[in-house]
C-alpha cells in the first residue's frame, strides 16, 4: 500500500487534483449504476412475481392436461399462450407436463401445496433443458391432492437486466472519461491562482523585486493566501528600505566623528614627524577632542549594536524588575552627567515589571540623558513615577509640535540638537525597550516650556508571589 502512496504524492498538486476528482466522480457513477442496477431488478422480479400469481390456468386446459396424462400423452392439449410451461403435480411428487413441454423437477413445497398444507408456493428452479424458470404452484378447487404448476423462463428478465448493464457500464465509462476532463478542469481552474503565487514567488526569489503584488479576488483560503503574502512582500520590502536607511544613516553619523578623529591624529602624526611641537594647551585641547570622539563614536557603535538585535520577543531574558530601583541608578548617572542642574524625584512608588534589567537602565538613562542635555544651565528636572507611568520634565526649548511625530526615529535629531554631542539613537533605544516591555512611551510639549517625556508600563506595586528581583 505504501509504494502506490508514494508514487501518487510524487505526482505534481494539479495532477493529484484531477486524479481525485476523477476517481470520487467514477466511484460515484459506478456506485450509482450498481444501485440502479439491482433496484431495477427487484423491480421488475416484484412485477414477474405479481404477474406470475396473478396467472391462472383454465378448468378445461387443466382437464385436457389430466386426460392427456391419464392417456400416456394421447389426449391433444392446446396449446398456453405466451412461453408459460403448466405442469400437474400430485401429492405422491409425480408432474405431468403437456407433451413438447420441458418438465420442472417438483420441490417439497410444490409437494406440500399439493396435499393441502400450504395455499400456494412461489420459487425458482431449472427445467429438464437448463432454462431457469420461475414456478408459482397453487391448488384449484375440486380437484383432489393435485397442484398447479405454472412456470414461466427468467430468461426474459435477465435480458433485460443484460443490456441493462451493457448501457450502465458505457455510462459509466462516459462517466469515467468526463470525470477526468472536469477534474482536470477543476484542477487548472482552481490552481490558477496558486500558479500566480507560484509565479510571484519564483520572480521574487530571481529578482529579489519585493514590489510584486498579487491581485485578491474573494474572500476564500486562495484570496487569504494572496494577501498573506503581499503583507509579507510589503514588510520584507519595508525591513529591506529600514535597513538601507540604517546603513545610509549609520554612514552618515560615523563619518563626521572619524574624519575629526583623523583630523586630529594625523595633526599629532605630523607634530611626531616633523619634529615641531604642538603647545602644551593645544595639546590638550587636541587630545580632549580625540578621546571625546573615541567615546562618541563608542557610544554610537553600542547603539547600533543595540538596534541591531531582533525584535522578535525572547531575544532577552525578562525577569521582574523594581522600576523605582532602576529608576534610582539612572537618576544617580543624570545627576552626575549635569551637576549644575538640578534633578528632582519626590513623588517615586514602587513598580515592578517584567522586562530586560540592563536594557530598561538603559532605555532609563536615554530619557534623563535627553532632558539633562536640552535643559538651561541651573534648571531644573522632575522626574516622577506613579502608578506604572513614568515622567520626565525639563525646562529647556521644548520641541516644536511638526518635530514630535519624528523624536522616536533611528538617527532623527532636530535641527536645534545637531549641534550638540548624539547620535540620534537614544529615543529609538527607548522605544524598542518599551514596546518590548508592553508599554507606551510618548514626548509632549509641558506646558510652560519644555517637554515632558513619559513611559508607562504594565506591572504592579508588588513583586509577583514567588519572583525573584534581582538587585540593582
Amino acid at each position: 500500500m505504501t509504494a502506490p502512496v508514494r508514487r501518487s504524492r510524487t505526482l505534481p498538486l494539479r495532477s493529484r487534483l484531477a486524479l481525485l476528482t476523477a476517481t470520487a466522480v467514477a466511484v460515484a457513477v459506478a456506485a450509482v449504476s450498481v444501485a440502479c442496477w439491482f433496484a431495477t431488478r427487484a423491480r421488475l422480479m416484484g412485477e414477474f412475481d405479481s404477474s406470475l400469481r396473478g396467472t391462472e390456468v383454465e378448468d378445461r386446459y387443466v382437464d385436457s392436461l389430466l386426460a392427456s396424462c391419464a392417456s400416456g400423452g394421447q389426449a391433444a392439449v392446446p396449446p398456453v399462450p405466451g412461453s408459460y410451461t403448466v405442469q400437474i403435480i400430485t401429492a405422491g411428487g409425480s408432474a405431468c407436463t403437456a407433451p413438447g413441454a420441458s418438465p420442472v423437477r417438483p420441490r417439497p413445497e410444490d409437494l406440500a401445496v399439493a396435499r393441502g398444507d400450504a395455499a400456494d408456493a412461489l420459487h425458482t428452479a431449472r427445467a429438464a433443458d437448463g432454462a431457469e424458470m420461475r414456478v408459482h404452484t397453487y391448488r384449484q378447487a375440486g380437484r383432489g391432492p393435485v397442484a398447479v404448476s405454472v412456470a414461466r423462463p427468467l430468461g426474459e428478465i435477465e435480458n433485460s437486466m443484460s443490456t441493462l448493464l451493457w448501457v450502465l457500464v458505457g455510462v459509466s465509462g462516459i462517466g469515467a472519461v468526463g470525470a477526468g476532463a472536469a477534474g482536470l478542469w477543476v484542477a487548472r481552474t482552481g490552481l490558477r491562482p496558486v500558479d500566480r503565487l507560484t509565479g510571484a514567488v519564483e520572480h521574487v526569489a530571481r529578482t529579489e523585486d519585493l514590489t510584486v503584488r498579487i491581485p485578491v479576488e474573494g474572500e476564500d483560503e486562495i484570496a487569504r493566501l494572496s494577501r498573506s503574502f503581499n503583507a509579507m512582500t510589503a514588510a520584507l520590502a519595508s525591513a529591506r528600505d529600514r535597513q538601507a536607511r540604517l546603513i545610509a544613516d549609520a554612514g552618515h553619523e560615523l563619518r563626521t566623528p572619524l574624519t575629526s578623529l583623523r583630523t586630529n591624529v594625523e595633526l599629532l602624526a605630523r607634530s611626531e614627524e616633523t619634529g615641531r611641537a604642538i603647545p602644551p594647551d593645544d595639546r590638550r585641547a587636541l587630545l580632549a577632542s580625540v578621546k571625546a570622539q573615541m567615546t562618541e563614536l563608542a557610544s554610537l557603535i553600542g547603539d547600533l549594536q543595540e538596534l541591531s538585535r531582533p525584535d522578535a520577543a525572547g531575544t532577552g531574558r525578562l525577569e521582574v524588575v523594581a522600576l523605582h530601583e532602576v529608576l534610582a541608578a539612572a537618576l544617580e548617572r543624570a545627576r552626575l552627567r549635569g551637576p549644575e542642574l538640578t534633578v528632582t524625584a519626590d513623588r517615586v512608588s514602587p513598580w515592578y515589571v517584567r522586562a530586560e534589567p540592563a536594557a530598561l537602565e538603559r532605555a532609563l538613562v536615554n530619557v534623563l540623558d535627553n532632558a539633562v542635555k536640552f535643559s538651561p544651565p541651573g534648571g531644573t528636572v522632575e522626574v516622577a513615577l506613579a502608578g506604572g507611568e513614568l515622567t520626565v520634565r525639563d525646562h529647556g526649548p521644548g520641541i516644536a509640535p511638526d518635530e514630535l511625530p519624528h523624536v522616536f526615529e533611528r538617527f532623527w535629531r532636530s535641527p536645534s540638537a545637531r549641534g550638540l554631542p548624539g547620535s540620534g539613537l537614544g529615543l529609538s533605544i527607548v522605544a524598542r525597550t518599551v514596546r518590548r516591555a508592553g508599554g507606551e512611551v510618548a514626548l509632549t510639549a509641558a506646558e510652560g516650556g519644555g517637554t515632558r517625556a513619559w513611559i508607562r508600563l504594565p506591572g504592579a506595586p508588588t513583586p509577583p508571589p514567588g519572583s525573584v528581583v534581582p538587585d540593582q
